[in-house]
């Protein structure tokens, strides 16, 4: 048996370390303090994650909105479906008022034709995997020619005004494999599909085949938005899948003779009017400020949208009903925006700003999330010092829930035109929810986005963070920030 002596020493002992332990977290509740986060904030954090993960419903809001409406072209009755949609789930939450804000959007059609082929040396024709990009001209009937192929437009520029005339120019930089951000490399790559069909009409060209932009080497073509110029003519665009264009360029470097041929039935209709879908929850203290969070309700016409952006719609959604099945009162009017035509107009984010502005609105705050359904890893941040300061004090105690990257940077192509409309003093802290990047491009504008490529927890998980984000963004005090 231990002695007496021996057993005070060891109460001692203990006595010492609960004590020490009993300072450690009232230190800690002191510097969350200090830096904006309260008790009460983490205790609210974790029961925002808790309902999330057990009781959360943007899954199966995503599996309705990808399965029994599908992809959402703005201008398509699917899209029309989706505005309904919206704006029924929204409703049966409960919580303030629902509206259609009309928006007036492009309509663009793939067609029925869209196939494509290439010859070798002059011989029978082999398939290729093509997708048209989204605003292109059709080929009206088949269109063939010999490839040139560039990386950059200065290689297009060196041949001068004719370079590549009567030939396809084929844009083949892949995206950056050294940086580590896949964004970032996707920007990098992104002015190819962009603008290649005004270069190559530019110097000569009957067409443009682009590079799928994703780091996977797959048979998936990877459409996307583009643009004519007035001043330029016309030519037909298409995205290539990357394994097509391993083996054109091959080819080529080989000195093989490569022609490829399209036939695109892709159209642009008269505009249409749809809508951006907003729910309006009145706030407490400061009911004439107001904190948006959404995402754009429109996808390409191929996959079914699940990453891009269904995961936003269904994590926006997910924020009005966890904060009101908490009990919730929000001190700043808080409105859940499912945006219209992001992908080839961001109308609806620059008309929803429009109206801000002539209304005279102080959008104190706009969070989105449009970065896909995997696994969340941080936020990105565009705002003054004091402003990101404030955000950045919350950063240790996100990284508990894997969610510590605060970086500055853009929030979000549909809140970004609040920065423009706003006038300087009422510009609105601006959040972007930024999960992990790594896999998003796989999917990204192909028929691989769909809704079995979501993982559940993983959604769930960026819902809870992107409900905390707004949750702590409405106990900011605004006055007090530049």
């Amino acid at each position: 048996m231990m002695d007496s002596k021996a057993m005070c020493n060891r109460l001692v002992i203990r006595l010492g370390w609960v004590f020490g332990l009993l300072c450690a977290i009232s230190i800690q509740g002191e510097a969350q303090e200090e830096a904006g986060w309260s008790k009460r904030d983490s205790v609210m954090v974790a029961e925002i994650h808790g309902h999330v993960l057990g009781s959360g419903q943007c899954y199966e809001d995503l599996r309705v909105l990808c399965k029994d409406i599908g992809a959402r072209l703005s201008g398509s009755d699917e899209a029309d479906d989706a505005i309904l949609w919206g704006g029924q789930t929204l409703s049966s939450i409960g919580v303030g008022a629902v509206r259609m804000q009309p928006v007036v959007v492009p309509h663009w059609q793939r067609g029925e034709t869209e196939k494509a082929w290439m010859r070798v040396d002059g011989g029978a024709p082999e398939p290729l995997r093509i997708s048209a990009l989204g605003g292109s001209i059709g080929t009206d009937g088949p269109l063939e020619a010999e490839v040139a192929m560039f990386k950059n437009f200065d290689a297009l520029d060196s041949l001068g005004a004719e370079g590549v005339a009567g030939k396809m120019v084929f844009f083949n930089r892949p995206m950056d494999p050294l940086m580590i951000n896949a964004g970032s490399a996707y920007g990098g790559a992104y002015e190819q599909r962009s603008k290649g069909a005004v270069e190559a009409a530019a110097h000569g060209g009957v067409g443009a085949l682009v590079r799928s932009l994703t780091h996977a080497l797959d048979t998936f073509p990877h459409t996307g938005g583009m643009r004519y110029d007035d001043e330029v003519r016309k030519v037909p665009s298409a995205a290539v899948s990357t394994v097509d264009a391993r083996r054109i360029a091959q080819l080529l470097k080989d000195g093989r003779e490569v022609r490829v041929g399209m036939d695109m039935g892709c159209a642009l209709f008269d505009d249409k009017s749809q809508a951006n879908v907003i729910a309006e929850w009145k706030g407490t203290e400061f009911p004439d400020r107001y904190i948006v969070v959404g995402g754009h309700l429109d996808s390409w016409d191929i996959g079914e949208g699940a990453h891009d952006d269904g995961a936003g719609i269904v994590q926006s959604i997910e924020v009005m009903r966890t904060l009101h099945a908490l009990g919730y009162a929000p001190r700043h009017t808080l409105r859940v925006v499912l945006f219209i035509n992001e992908e080839n107009g961001n109308n609806g984010g620059k008309t929803y700003a429009l109206r801000a502005r002539e209304r005279g609105e102080w959008h104190v705050a706009a969070v989105e999330s449009d970065a896909g359904g995997d696994a969340p890893r941080g936020f990105s941040i565009d705002a003054s010092d004091s402003a990101t300061a404030a955000v950045r004090s919350w950063r240790e105690d996100f990284t508990g829930y894997g969610v510590g990257e605060m970086r500055r940077g853009g929030a979000g192509v549909d809140i970004g035109p609040l920065k423009k409309e706003m006038p300087a003093g009422k510009r609105p802290l601006m959040v972007g929810l930024r999960p992990n990047s790594q896999r998003y491009f796989d999917y990204h504008h192909s028929d691989r986005d769909i809704f079995e490529n979501v993982h559940e927890r993983e959604l769930k998980l960026g819902a809870a963070a992107l409900t905390s984000m707004v949750y702590l963004l409405d106990q900011l005090d605004y006055d007090t920030l530049d």
